[in-house]
C-alpha cells in the first residue's frame, strides 16, 4: 500500500514539474513584435530569435519527457549512470564474491534518483529560454551543432545543480541507493587491497543527471540543425533551413 501511495505521489510531482515547461505560443509572445503563431519568416533578428526559442522549447521538452520516464536513464546507454570509477574496484570484488545483486541495485537506484529529479529542469530551461537576448540567439544560430546546449550550461548549469541536488539527496534514500551503496561497501571495507576513494554520492548522481540532460538536449539540437525532417514547423524550416 505504501509503495502505491508513493508511486502516485511521484507521478503527480513529475506532472507538475513538466507542466512548467513553457509552450511554444508562450515563448513566441515573449519576442517583441512576433506573432504567437509563426508563418514564413523573413530572416530578420526577430524571426531568428523566435526560431531559436521554438527549437529550444521543442528540444528541452523532448529531452525532459524522455529522461523522466521509468528507465529514461537506466534504459538509455548514452546517459545511464554507471558505477563511479572511485569504487569500481569494490564493485568488481563484490561481483566476484557473489554480491552481484547489491551492485545491480546500487546502479539501478542511482538512475531512478536521476529520473525523479529531471522534471525540475523544465521550469529552469523555460526561464533561460524566456531570458534569451537577441545577441544570445545570434550566437546560437551561427554557432556549432550544440551551441544552444552550451548556452544552457552557461546560463542554467548552477541553477540546475542547486535544484537537482536536494531532490537527488532525498531520492537516493527513498529508492535505496544509499542502502545498496553501504551494503556493497560494507562487505569490503576491511579488505587491504581494495582502497576505494570516498564518494559524495549525492554530488555524483546530481552531476551525472545533468550530464544526461545536456546530452539529450544536445542530440535534439543537432537533429534540428542537420535533419530537415526534424524541422516540423514553418519557422524552424525558415531559420534552420538557410
Amino acid at each position: 500500500m505504501k509503495r502505491r501511495v508513493f508511486f502516485f505521489a511521484a507521478m503527480q510531482t513529475t506532472g507538475l514539474a513538466l507542466a512548467q515547461l513553457p509552450g511554444l505560443d508562450s515563448l513566441m509572445k515573449s519576442v517583441p513584435g512576433m506573432p504567437s503563431t509563426a508563418g514564413k519568416g523573413t530572416g530578420d533578428s526577430k524571426t531568428d530569435i523566435a526560431g531559436i526559442k521554438e527549437a529550444l522549447a521543442m528540444g528541452t521538452e523532448s529531452a525532459v519527457n524522455s529522461l523522466s520516464k521509468s528507465n529514461g536513464y537506466f534504459g538509455n546507454q548514452a546517459v545511464k549512470i554507471l558505477m563511479p570509477s572511485s569504487i569500481q574496484k569494490v564493485a568488481d570484488v563484490a561481483r566476484m564474491a557473489g554480491y552481484q545483486k547489491q551492485v545491480d541495485e546500487f546502479v539501478l537506484s542511482m538512475n531512478r534518483a536521476a529520473e525523479a529529479a529531471v522534471p525540475l529542469a523544465a521550469r529552469i530551461f523555460g526561464d533561460a529560454i524566456r531570458e534569451m537576448s537577441v545577441d544570445d540567439a545570434r550566437g546560437i544560430l551561427t554557432g556549432g551543432d550544440t551551441a544552444a546546449t552550451e548556452y544552457f550550461r552557461r546560463k542554467s548549469g548552477d541553477t540546475l545543480y542547486a535544484a537537482f541536488k536536494p531532490v537527488v539527496s532525498t531520492k537516493v534514500n527513498e529508492v535505496g541507493a544509499t542502502r545498496a551503496y553501504k551494503d556493497m561497501m560494507g562487505q569490503y571495507q576491511n579488505v587491504p587491497f581494495v582502497n576505494a576513494q570516498s564518494l559524495d554520492l549525492d554530488d555524483y548522481v546530481t552531476n551525472k543527471s545533468l550530464d544526461g540532460v545536456f546530452y539529450m538536449v544536445g542530440q535534439e539540437e543537432k537533429s534540428i540543425r542537420t535533419n530537415p525532417a526534424a524541422r516540423t514547423t514553418d519557422l524552424l524550416k525558415t531559420v534552420f533551413g538557410k
